[in-house]
């Protein structure tokens, strides 16, 4: 629906990060702003409040991505057909307009690896010679980037909480890295949040990129209603067929953009490339290598040449608290993987070490979720299991009877400020004097927010208790 902003009275909900930068554009362009802070005011919530000055007045309600769509001022605006935007939408609609046009976007979103992937991305356009962002779900507003003439193209994390509401973004190419069950308290059903994150494909212009390894990405391409001529990309750890980019040895090619890809494979880079992602043992994980395939398919979409892949690999740095080793005691390393809060983000990092070696940390806020896949995948990795937590339930059922041979202790959550360092002790002593390489490895599964103020948190008293074993802290 069409919104002329310059008078337009616009209720923007939430008024965090996104919310604030929303609101200042939108009074930029000549809007009333109405800010609602759902924090604070249990009165948007009244009927009064729905029906009378509140909204019953509004041109617009921009939401903030944190409130789902049953929430009562969402679902009243759109019972009275009052358009409902996220930041992400009125960003799209408001770009800035430079001589050449638009700056494009890429835009990532899955499950998990969304942050990795998109900050690969920026370094490669980076090495490409673009000036670049990466923005979005972690970073900067994509309401602040889109709107600066300056950049030349973005790439953009995307959550399905930001797509839900995202109604016209016509991306130059997409990619959705991988789909699990999380967020289904926000979004009610896997159904509805895998539609979600199909989104992004919608009016995609260039390349759709999506998991071989994941059919439900495949599904999603399928069913996107894309700009004619857009390609369809699968990535692949394996080696790729046409139509494809993959790993042949330790080389990263691609046969889905080059013009000889029926006959030849361009190489991209190696696996060399990504040595400061690998883990202790110096291999670089299988999800981060899919991580950095999906990244390259994007650039190549933008149009870099394969040098800028390589050359983008090699300088990213990567974020702190994915599968980061931070101390290496009495030849155990320790890992933190504090970002790996759900059941696919714990499997993904298990799996990357050897069959029995890993003394697990995990649980903390489970948030509904069972554990008996991830458990049942990955049981063969666990030489012992730390449960932390006050949510200890699902994983402690899940671990009974999927590895009822694998020891298991659980560490009371009754004195929160020194869980991490009484966690990190036990795991220490069932560490002790095993044979062959051991890693003590943060990958809770679980949110963070029961006893940390946030994942980063969680991770940053791990590593502080981590070194503090052997006195490196």
């Amino acid at each position: 629906m069409a919104v002329e902003l310059e008078g337009a009275r616009v209720v923007v909900v939430g008024l965090g990060v996104s919310g604030r930068a929303a609101a200042d554009v939108l009074a930029s362009a000549g809007a009333r702003v109405v800010p609602v802070d759902d924090r604070a005011d249990d009165a948007i919530s009244s009927d009064d409040y729905l029906a009378g000055d509140g909204l019953g007045r509004a041109d617009l309600v921009v939401a903030s991505p944190g409130l789902p769509p049953h929430h009562p001022l969402l679902a009243a605006a759109l019972v009275r057909d009052v358009p409902v935007w996220s930041e992400v939408e009125l960003a799209w609609r408001l770009r800035a307009v430079r001589a050449d046009g638009p700056a494009p976007w890429l835009a990532v979103t899955g499950t998990n690896g969304k942050t990795t992937t998109v900050g690969m991305l920026d370094a490669i356009l980076t090495a490409a010679g673009r000036t670049s962002a990466a923005v979005g779900n972690v970073g900067t507003p994509v309401v602040l980037a889109a709107t600066d003439p300056a950049y030349d193209v973005l790439a953009v994390e995307l959550s399905s909480f930001q797509l839900h509401f995202t109604h016209s973004m016509s991306a130059q190419a997409a990619a959705v890295l991988n789909v699990a069950a999380d967020h289904l308290d926000w979004h009610g059903s896997l159904d509805a949040y895998a539609a979600d994150k199909g989104r992004v494909y919608e009016r995609a212009q260039v390349a759709c990129v999506y998991n071989l390894a994941d059919p439900t990405t495949e599904r999603l391409v399928r069913e996107a209603d894309v700009v004619d001529g857009a390609l369809a990309v699968g990535f692949t750890t394996g080696t790729p067929l046409v139509g494809q980019v993959g790993l042949v040895e330790d080389v990263l090619v691609d046969r889905g953009f080059s013009r000889l890809r029926h006959t030849h494979a361009a190489e991209l880079g190696t696996l060399a490339d990504l040595a400061r992602l690998a883990g202790p043992d110096g291999t670089v994980p299988p999800h981060v290598v899919a991580d950095a395939l999906a990244a390259a398919a994007l650039a190549l979409a933008h149009g870099v040449e394969p040098t800028a892949v390589r050359d983008g690999l090699r300088a990213f740095t990567p974020g702190e608290h994915r599968i980061e080793t931070v101390a290496t005691v009495d030849g155990v390393a320790y890992v933190d993987d504090s970002k790996a809060t759900n059941a696919h983000a714990a499997a993904a990092s298990l799996g990357a070490f050897e069959p029995g070696s890993v003394v697990w940390v995990a649980g903390g806020l489970a948030k509904g979720a069972r554990f008996d896949d991830l458990v049942r995948a990955r049981r063969d990795r666990l030489r012992a299991v730390v449960l932390i937590g006050v949510d200890r339930e699902p994983l402690r059922d899940a671990l009974a009877r999927h590895a009822p041979d694998v020891p298991v202790v659980e560490v009371d959550p009754g004195e929160t400020e020194a869980v991490m360092t009484r966690a990190v002790q036990e795991a220490a002593r069932l560490a002790a004097g095993a044979g062959g390489p051991v890693t003590v490895l943060l990958a809770p599964a679980c949110a963070s927010m029961d006893q940390f103020a946030s994942y980063a948190a969680r991770g940053s008293e791990f590593t502080a208790a981590a070194r503090a074993l052997d006195g490196q802290g």
